[in-house]
């Protein structure tokens, strides 16, 4: 075993890690923060056509102001299963069809509810974090077994402290994401 294998477990660690912090993004997106964003529908599939898409594939979602996001199907005759389908993802927002285009109006925030999107932001971190903590279990884990098959002893040391410090570096990474993203829900 050589210093090389170890280096293969750390690109791997990096790879796994940056999925994680991907996943964060992308829940943290999904947490509104009384700013209209085409995001908050992104979980959203509608069924037409006798199959479920992705509502993205299906219209043409924009938002004309912080408040109000706009739904313009390319084929009108989809509005009421864009509109149903909203409903269904429990997003918390309610469709005003106007025969055309679907409106949602994105309500102000309340002061308890922005507490409450607070304490949803720090689960989804503290999921990432585990996350985290789980890649650098296993990557320290596969160093070990080198060290088994033969790896140097200081060579699996200096592996095992680059996994670590490969994991501080992430770690930090979530805290700042929470940070932006808690600064973002408190602002009114």
């Amino acid at each position: 075993m050589t210093e090389a294998d170890v280096k293969k477990v750390l690109d791997e660690t990096r790879g796994l890690m940056n999925k994680a912090i991907d996943h964060f993004e992308f829940e943290l997106s999904r947490i509104r923060a009384g700013r209209a964003t085409p995001s908050m529908l992104d979980g959203v599939e509608v069924e037409a056509y006798g199959a479920r898409s992705p509502l993205s594939q299906m219209a043409n979602i924009s938002t004309p102001d912080a408040k109000t996001i706009t739904i313009q199907p390319w084929d009108a005759s989809i509005l009421q299963s864009i509109e149903k389908a909203i409903l269904g993802a429990n997003i918390g927002l309610t469709p005003q069809n106007d025969g055309k285009i679907i409106r949602l109006n994105i309500p102000p925030l309340t002061e308890e509810r922005r507490k409450d999107l607070v304490k949803q932001a720090k689960a989804e971190a503290e999921v990432a974090r585990v996350s985290l903590r789980n890649i650098r279990r296993d990557s320290n884990e596969k160093i070990k077994k080198l060290l088994k098959d033969g790896l140097a002893e200081d060579a699996a040391k200096k592996g095992e402290a680059d996994v670590q410090n490969i994991t501080n570096d992430y770690t930090a990474k979530v805290e700042k994401h929470l940070e932006v993203k808690e600064k973002e829900i408190m602002t009114v």
